[in-house]
């Protein structure tokens, strides 16, 4: 597919997704990134399981980086939808929501990513800076006392590192920073196009992953 094209119809999809979200949470980002937390790791598990079985198919190395990148973005978005669980407080209709939402959105991915790869990149990308908006505008609420800022769940404090007395604005100024990471990194992964040419490059020019120290690194796979 053009990648114009591929373009128009990331950015389509993305449009079409914040509307959803706009009509269902309105500014009550605290539950909106609960459930859409859910739906954004779903395209690493996706796309770097295809990945690995294609790489398992040809029989050829050079994957790696770009595999452990994307289940690395999987496994960062399971833990922003851990935070915000415990701040949040999920009703009954919004787990039902996750559900739902999660299983269209796996088979529409995976659809889509084996039909072009390019595009769904192109939409992962646009749906990361979405995201970043929406925190910016979840921390202005947040520091403007529009919106409680209650105290970092003690599963967020130990995963970047943050000090003891960490509120929900330290929080949310991490997850701003991963999500602009995998802006980036899905930005460089589309205009490779081929997965197997851009063996390497989520670890060039790429924005420092979280906010986390070396010591809170040896503790994420508690959760």
């Amino acid at each position: 597919m053009n990648i114009n094209l591929s373009n128009g119809f990331a950015k389509a999809q993305t449009k079409f997704f914040r509307f959803l979200a706009d009509k269902f949470f309105a500014r009550r980002y605290g539950h909106r990134a609960v459930v859409l937390e859910t739906i954004a790791g779903v395209p690493g598990m996706v796309a770097g399981m295809w990945i690995h079985l294609k790489s398992l198919r040809q029989m050829r190395t050079g994957y790696g980086p770009m595999i452990r990148e994307l289940l690395a973005e999987a496994e960062n978005e399971r833990m922003h939808l851990m935070f915000f669980i415990e701040i949040a407080k999920p009703n009954v209709f919004e787990r039902w929501l996750i559900l739902a939402a999660q299983a269209i959105f796996w088979n529409y991915y995976f659809v889509l990513y084996v039909c072009s790869p390019t595009t769904a990149h192109l939409m992962v990308h646009h749906f990361e800076e979405e995201a970043v908006k929406s925190y910016t505008s979840y921390l202005n609420m947040v520091e403007s006392g529009s919106v409680e800022n209650v105290p970092a769940p003690k599963l967020a404090i130990d995963y970047y590192g943050l000090k003891e007395t960490a509120k929900l604005n330290d929080l949310i100024k991490c997850v701003r920073a991963d999500e602009q990471r995998h802006a980036v990194a899905n930005a460089k992964f589309a205009k490779k196009r081929q997965p197997e040419l851009a063996r390497g490059i989520a670890f060039v020019d790429l924005p420092p992953e979280r906010c986390e120290s070396e010591e809170a690194q040896g503790r994420r796979d508690a959760a």
